[in-house]
């Protein structure tokens, strides 16, 4: 006849698994090491950004006329620019302009974008029609291009960036987030929720809205990349932020330019920065897609 076990002795053997249990952040890097390696660049671009008076050797718009174009090396480990500034310094307060402006028009764009495209799933009809069509307008001009025309018509400045980026997002967010809600208009629990008399809005913002999250982060973190990608493009083309702001983009017109061959560590360290930020939001976004996808799941 079996012994019977005591329970003590069950969670003895249970508590060991639960404890060797791997954390869910450990987990995500351990299937996901680009995923992970991308967000560690994220935080230490966010911490060098918002601890940029603490951390630049350099008053970042401070001119030196007796220090124009040094070399990288001590004292100033990227050199110097036509004015004497340190790019190092100008790196640091750019990394500030790049977040700002990519954070807001990312997070404005995707949000405004996701709303429309779960208001135009839900009623459908003349609403859904009317809507398409605004965003078949919209979306038909590269992106690029239709943040310069807003540009052109709002003027340049920070807030006016925002604005343009975010705009040029909002078309692109609303067909993504579309295309997930109109699957979520047939499912069971938004008909019973009907059935009980919940209102339009209710439906919309408590069942349908919080059910796209998933496609919203992806394309979240995608849009960040794009963004600090535009307001590095815009400022090149003098549309973006104005001197003497430190601007990655900014820093790559202008004397960048005109003395590529005389200083060319004025162009190489703003585009290592443009290039490795919107690396790291991009493989970030594909290792969100992987994990919250649960078709892209082995």
């Amino acid at each position: 006849m079996a012994r019977p076990v005591a329970v003590d002795t069950v969670s003895a053997a249970v508590l060991p698994l639960a404890a060797v249990r791997p954390h869910p952040l450990r987990r995500f890097a351990r299937r996901y090491p680009l995923g992970a390696a991308g967000t560690f660049l994220i935080v230490a671009m966010l911490l060098l950004g918002i601890f940029a008076n603490r951390v630049a050797p350099y008053d970042p718009v401070a001119a030196d006329f007796g220090a124009m174009f040094i070399r990288p090396g001590p004292g100033h480990w990227f050199g110097t620019d036509a004015f004497g500034r340190d790019v190092l310094s100008r790196l640091l307060f750019g990394a500030r302009t790049a977040l700002v402006i990519g954070f807001a028009s990312s997070i404005i764009g995707a949000t405004i974008g996701a709303v429309v495209g779960v208001i135009s799933a839900y009623f459908g009809g003349t609403t859904d029609l009317v809507l398409q069509r605004l965003v078949d307008i919209l979306i038909s001009f590269p992106i690029i291009i239709l943040a310069m025309a807003i540009v052109a018509i709002l003027g340049t400045g920070t807030i006016n960036l925002i604005v343009a980026i975010a705009l040029s997002f909002i078309p692109r967010a609303e067909r993504v987030v579309r295309a997930s809600a109109l699957a979520i208009r047939a499912t069971v629990y938004v008909e019973a929720a009907r059935a009980i008399g919940a209102g339009h809005w209710r439906i919309i913002f408590r069942h349908m809205a919080p059910n796209v999250g998933a496609p919203y982060l992806v394309m979240l973190t995608a849009f960040l990349g794009q963004a600090i990608l535009l307001e590095a493009s815009l400022s090149f083309l003098g549309l973006g932020v104005s001197e003497p702001t430190p601007a990655w983009g900014l820093m790559l017109s202008g004397a960048a330019v005109n003395f590529a061959r005389q200083a060319p560590w004025m162009a190489i360290f703003p585009g290592l920065a443009i290039s490795i930020a919107v690396l790291a939001f991009n493989v970030l976004g594909d290792a969100l897609r992987d994990a919250l996808d649960p078709r892209l799941r082995t």
